[in-house]
């Protein structure tokens, strides 16, 4: 399922972003072109974690932006940016911004326990932390 949602086009890296908000733009941007998701989930997205917080902060260093399932998503997708120099989101030092775009409550979930699982093993966190997106995707089976 995960592979469903996340492929090689989808995955970026570069040294570094302004800002949170910027880097979950970047982060949206394969996602955007494809018409996967509009410019008002990436909105909602940057807006719930001024709401809530740094909520989307999952692991060190790996946050995982999202919002409310459906609005501004038109098919379930995943993107991922990976950052040489972390970026601050409200207090947390973040290098992986993996956006997941989803339709509803359950569509998704298969893929999100099959990455918990993958960044549960140390070796696989420290591929993405590398932010080789041929490692990663070889890690993920891509």
């Amino acid at each position: 399922m995960l592979n469903k949602l996340l492929n090689r086009d989808r995955m970026q890296h570069q040294k570094g972003v302004e800002s949170w908000q910027e880097a979950i733009r970047v982060a949206s941007g394969p996602l955007l072109k494809e018409h996967v998701i509009d410019e008002m989930y990436v909105d909602a997205m940057i807006q719930s974690v001024e709401d809530n917080g740094p909520y989307i902060v999952l692991k060190d260093y790996f946050a995982l932006p999202h919002a409310a399932a459906g609005k501004g998503v038109y098919v379930p997708g995943m993107a991922l940016l990976t950052l040489e120099d972390p970026v601050d989101l409200k207090g947390n030092p973040v290098k992986i911004f993996l956006v997941l775009a989803a339709i509803d409550s359950s569509t998704h979930l298969e893929a999100l326990s099959q990455l918990s699982e993958q960044l549960m093993d140390d070796e696989v966190y420290e591929v993405f932390l590398s932010g080789d997106l041929d490692a990663i995707g070889n890690a993920l089976k891509l």
